[in-house]
């Protein structure tokens, strides 16, 4: 039976679909509804699409901001690295540390608003610079670590301009609150007799915790303190070693707005004033910079640091020292001064050189001395350059208008660079690891758990941390906020293979490797979730320069490898070869876990087997006319940068017109295609070992590799083919060639690495692997050492042309690598 209502509805039907005239309803005995029920119906009717409408609203909000706060969301997994597990009670032995690696010389506890210590120094003859924070512009001679183990004691070398200073620090345990330290400065001249120095060493609170100065007359005998990590303590100051002459005190009691203001504020009370007696007869003086008075400006507040720094004036050569003495230390026998602190130096020395000889066994290479010593500053210069670091990144993503800090968070990680990059990067750590956990798996295990422990809900890592004030103030506010759609190469799963190679995972990597598992497995997932390509296991490089008008070719900062050259015109539809190749080694070391851990690891096997399809790879990436593998995108080969140079419009003001600009000029138009580029990403599925041994490319790889026309040069594995267009250009007018040609370490450990792997397996290909790798080996072995031997470093990169090391320094970051090749520990 059909209701009056139904029957009211079809002529309006049957009119939308263009039928016939309609009828004219039928009579009814029904009264017409009063006007005021239609008019509470429409009112009805508009209360519910309002309330529909401002819910949809309300959800989109919400949704919005729910994915806002996400990016600031970390994971909901229980830490990796428990917040106190770096306490004095947890880990006594690594509570202090050289974990200022921006300084020259400073310590600090792993604890977020730490107490720390440092040296500056100011050379009195000639031209009065102050040194404090590593710079390149400083232009010393040579400075790092000799020999440091990473946890007891460390030694360095300072090379100024007419002198040399000597740094050593070792600690002693005991107390309850990470025992006592003692430094050793030793100034030596090498020039004229005479020369006047000032040594100013400060103690300074981050915020948190109180320092009292103690007088013997007008000198600072030493200092008293109090902060929540290490109760009561004291440092003192004996008198130096100046063989006989002269000694200036002057002191600074004062409050500085942050760290990374003290720099400027020991430089702000500096007055020429002071009188300090000459050498020889007589009663002359000679004027000197002192620490007088600062007055800092008014910006009251906690985080405020109380600052008090101690300055010695003296002539050169001379000894001092400092003492730190923790009030909990109650069975200390003696002063960790004198004798005692040389004898304790001299301990440590010949434990590590015994340690160093069994782990790398260099001796039994064929290896001098002076090559022995030159692997292990190496060493000492990557684990002496670990630094604790607490604060705050700066992220953004699509659903943040403005950046927002992440959560506040630790992080024990290497450095690339003290002068350069001395905070954490995500893809370098990877690295550094390898070496790290030959020398001390715990350190290793650590770092790596406090990476992951930065690891977001969604599973991303922000890839350079910039952590605390005083890391940002040397880091370019472009560099600054970290957007969640980058990633980086995950090289955090080399070392993991590395930690977890043959089984014997101690009971400490085993908990960590358990905590982490979830995180893992979320970051594993955010790669192939964000950083998919365009067909089933292809991946693409998120975060690529857009700006096609400003660069020869845009920039894949996100990719590790900057300018490489990839495709001309980035699209949604490229595929990149070296992150397929990252995403073969993640599944790989996940399937390897989950065998550990006795979880199920069938969906990591699985990728594992697609991504290390040879037939598949080659399929997807293989480019016949260059003889490699290769990118695919929207690519031309033929751009150029050329000169724009606006001219004036009639009547227009010349001294308007817009400066000169370098721009881009397409002179043939992209097109979907392979992208002709033959150089370290052409290697990555025979850097990373996923060619079987008797591939046919494996072969051709090998011979593009010898080639010198191509990739071999004297001093190992250039960046890019010399046969390549962008081979050397410059991507704009202010930015050099960077992974267009030089030689990079750590790309070069892997192709050492993968030779020996090749040159182990029975194939076609065995001999050649073989005879390169043996090449390959001493090239890079006989250039790093020359050129630490001539300059006194190790550097970023090396010059394909020359060997001569080039960009940053001392780069002791993945250059450092150079040890395990020398070790051929792989």
């Amino acid at each position: 039976m059909m209701t009056c209502d139904e029957d009211s509805r079809m002529p309006r039907e049957r009119r939308r679909h263009g039928g016939s005239e309609p009828r004219p309803p039928p009579p009814s005995s029904r009264k017409a509804p009063p006007p005021e029920s239609g008019r509470s119906r429409v009112v009805l009717i508009a209360i519910l699409s309002f309330l529909i409408g401002f819910g949809a609203f309300a959800y989109s909000g919400y949704s919005r901001w729910s994915q806002a706060v996400k990016v600031v969301t970390l994971h909901p997994s229980p830490h990796i690295i428990p917040p106190n597990s770096t306490s004095p009670d947890s880990s006594p032995d690594l509570f202090w540390g050289s974990y200022r690696p921006q300084v020259y010389f400073g310590m600090k506890t792993r604890s977020p608003r730490s107490v720390v210590t440092g040296l500056m120094w100011l050379s009195q003859s000639g031209s009065s610079s102050l040194r404090h924070t590593c710079e390149q512009g400083d232009g010393l001679a040579r400075y790092g670590w000799r020999m440091h183990d990473g946890v007891n004691f460390g030694v360095q070398e300072i090379k100024e301009k007419g002198f040399s200073l000597s740094t050593e620090f070792v600690k002693r345990p005991g107390g309850s609150h990470g025992g006592d330290w003692s430094w050793r400065i030793t100034g030596s001249t090498e020039g004229p007799p005479g020369q006047v120095l000032s040594l100013f060493f400060y103690v300074a609170t981050d915020g948190q915790g109180t320092l009292t100065p103690h007088m013997d007359g007008r000198h600072l005998s030493h200092v008293t303190g109090m902060s929540e990590e290490l109760g009561g303590f004291a440092i003192r100051f004996p008198r130096p070693d100046a063989g006989g002459g002269a000694i200036s005190y002057n002191h600074l009691v004062t409050t500085c707005p942050g760290l990374h203001h003290i720099t400027d504020v020991v430089r702000g009370s500096l007055r020429d004033r002071f009188s300090h007696p000459s050498s020889g007869s007589g009663n002359n003086k000679r004027r000197y910079f002192g620490v007088d008075v600062y007055n800092p400006p008014p910006q009251p507040g906690s985080d405020h640091s109380q600052v008090i720094v101690h300055q010695i004036t003296l002539a050169l050569p001379f000894q001092a020292e400092i003492l730190f003495e923790s009030d909990s230390f109650l069975e200390r026998s003696e002063h960790l001064s004198g004798q005692t602190l040389t004898a304790e130096l001299e301990r440590h020395k010949k434990d590590m050189a015994e340690r160093f000889r069994q782990v790398f066994r260099l001796e039994g290479k064929g290896f001098i001395p002076e090559q022995v010593a030159f692997a292990q500053a190496a060493l000492s210069n990557m684990v002496g350059g670990m630094g604790y670091f607490y604060g705050s990144s700066l992220v953004q993503s699509q659903y943040n208008p403005e950046p927002v800090a992440y959560p506040l968070a630790p992080l024990f990680t290497a450095v690339p660079s003290r002068s350069f990059f001395p905070r954490g990067f995500l893809w370098d750590e990877g690295f550094h690891l390898l070496l790290i956990a030959r020398w001390n798996p715990t350190l290793a295990w650590q770092s790596l758990g406090h990476w992951l422990d930065l690891i977001n809900a969604d599973g991303w890592i922000p890839r350079e941390q910039i952590l605390g004030p005083e890391a940002r103030s040397k880091v370019p506010s472009e560099f600054v906020v970290q957007r969640d759609e980058n990633a980086n190469p995950p090289t955090l799963f080399l070392a993991l293979r590395q930690l977890l190679a043959g089984g014997n995972v101690p009971p400490e990597g085993h908990q960590i490797l358990r905590r982490a598992f979830p995180r893992l497995q979320t970051w594993y997932g955010w790669f192939n979730e964000t950083q998919n390509g365009p067909l089933p296991y292809t991946y693409r490089w998120r975060g690529r320069d857009r700006d096609t008008l400003q660069f020869l070719n845009p920039k894949t900062l996100t990719s590790g490898l900057d300018d490489y050259p990839r495709a001309s015109h980035p699209s949604d539809d490229e595929r990149h070869v070296d992150l397929r190749c990252w995403m073969a080694l993640a599944s790989e070391v996940m399937a390897g876990i989950c065998d550990l851990l006795g979880e199920d690891g069938g969906r990591y096997k699985e990728s594992h087997s697609a991504l290390t399809d040879n037939s598949l790879l080659d399929k997807l990436h293989w480019f016949e006319r260059l003889g490699a593998y290769a990118d695919y995108g929207n690519h031309t080969q033929n751009t150029v940068l050329e000169w724009e140079r606006p001219r004036p419009f009639p009547g227009q003001d010349p001294r308007s017109v817009p400066p000169p600009r370098l721009i881009r000029v397409v002179r043939k138009a992209p097109k979907l295609q392979y992208v002709g580029a033959l150089g370290y990403v052409s290697l990555f599925p025979f850097l990373l070992q996923l060619l079987s041994p008797d591939s046919p490319k494996l072969g051709r790889v090998l011979d593009q590799l010898r080639d010198p026309d191509k990739l071999w040069t004297p001093y190992g594995i250039r960046s890019l083919s010399k046969s390549s267009p962008m081979y050397m250009q410059r991507n704009t007018e202010h930015d050099p060639p960077y992974w267009r040609g030089p030689i990079w370490i750590n790309m070069n450990y892997l192709a050492v690495r993968a030779l020996h792997h090749y040159s182990q397996l029975e194939g076609p290909h065995r001999e050649k692997a073989t005879s390169v790798y043996r090449e390959l080996r001493i090239n890079l072995i006989a250039n790093l050492y020359r050129q630490y031997i001539d300059t006194g470093f190790l550097w970023e990169q090396y010059n394909d042309q020359t060997g001569r090391g080039q960009g940053c320094h001392p780069f002791t970051g993945w250059s450092s690598l150079i040890v395990l090749i020398m070790a051929e520990e792989y």
